[in-house]
């Protein structure tokens, strides 16, 4: 990869994912546009590291709006992170805002990648497109049956990469990310909240029982899958990407309080519509094609996302 393009590319995946290509003499091309789903000012501050590394261009914009044709000039990669996140919102009249995120935006930028010479188009999917799996760890053949309109939308933008590889030779690659975490998670995200209510002696407070349990990733494992289905992933392929970090929400809250010497109080509050009970996945195909291998366990990356709080704090 010689320039790759990065769709939101201020976000917390993107970011990280940026960093680690610019480290490695790659020219990005990121692209955000800012929105206010949480504060654009902790965006801007990813940005701002970002925008001092050589070989790094930065365009604020929406991708419904903006000259695709232009934004793909000369890249080899396209790495298609942007996005509506959010199972919790994305119900009743929020849902237009994931349908122009997630669904229109990635058909415009498959149009355009048609007329592009591209290695790969590489979309950020989720584990939310299996919903309720049936059977666990989950594969990659299992049937989705997403529980939430957010999911809906997801598994819609790999239809479309699917369709636009078969019919006109688009090389796009779908990752399935199960629940990412690290520094610079988003504010809206589950660790993030329990680590900050934590250092602030607040009740945590946890929707459901608290046995909910996922297949935690720390959000460098991810980077380093979604890099390696840039340079091999299959075109038309979907691929699982999961860290093997497999705890319930309370076993998190255990670790953190191991982690900041604290016994947090917990504060239970009803179930949300379209959270999946369990997650869990296998990650063989990945590990076969791709090279995968996660390497960082749940207690050092929960570890790694609090001393970067702490740091923010200091600052």
């Amino acid at each position: 990869m010689t320039r790759v393009l990065i769709t939101g590319a201020a976000g917390f995946i993107g970011s990280h994912l940026s960093e680690r290509l610019l480290d490695e003499g790659t020219e990005v091309r990121g692209v955000d546009r800012l929105s206010s789903y949480y504060d654009p000012a902790l965006k801007r501050a990813n940005l701002l590291s970002l925008e001092g590394s050589e070989g790094f261009e930065s365009v604020e914009g929406d991708l419904n709006e903006l000259d695709l044709a232009a934004l793909l000039e000369g890249v080899d990669v396209v790495f298609h992170l942007a996005g509506q996140p959010g199972v919790r919102v994305s119900w009743g009249s929020e849902f237009q805002i994931y349908l122009d995120d997630n669904v229109l935006s990635t058909q415009r930028l498959l149009e355009a990648a048609r007329e592009a010479d591209l290695e790969r188009f590489v979309l950020a999917s989720s584990s939310s497109v299996y919903g309720d799996a049936e059977s666990f760890p989950t594969s990659e053949d299992a049937k989705p049956a997403p529980v939430s309109p957010y999911g809906v939308t997801k598994l819609a933008a790999e239809h479309l990469c699917r369709l636009y590889a078969s019919n006109f030779g688009v090389p796009a690659v779908a990752l399935r990310y199960f629940t990412i975490f690290g520094p610079r998670q988003r504010p809206d995200m589950a660790f993030q909240r329990f680590l900050n209510a934590a250092l602030d002696d607040e009740p945590i407070q946890v929707f459901g029982d608290g046995l909910q349990e996922r297949d935690f990733t720390y959000v460098g494992d991810a980077v380093a899958a979604t890099i390696a289905a840039g340079e091999r992933g299959t075109p038309g392929a979907v691929y699982n990407i999961a860290g093997g970090n497999h705890a319930t929400v309370l076993d998190v809250i255990e670790t953190i309080g191991r982690l900041t010497g604290k016994a947090p109080e917990v504060s239970y509050r009803d179930a949300v519509a379209g959270d999946a009970r369990k997650t869990g996945a296998s990650v063989d195909l990945a590990g076969k094609e791709l090279g995968y291998a996660p390497s960082v366990s749940l207690e050092q990356g929960l570890e790694r996302q609090l001393q970067q709080i702490e740091a923010a704090r200091r600052a």
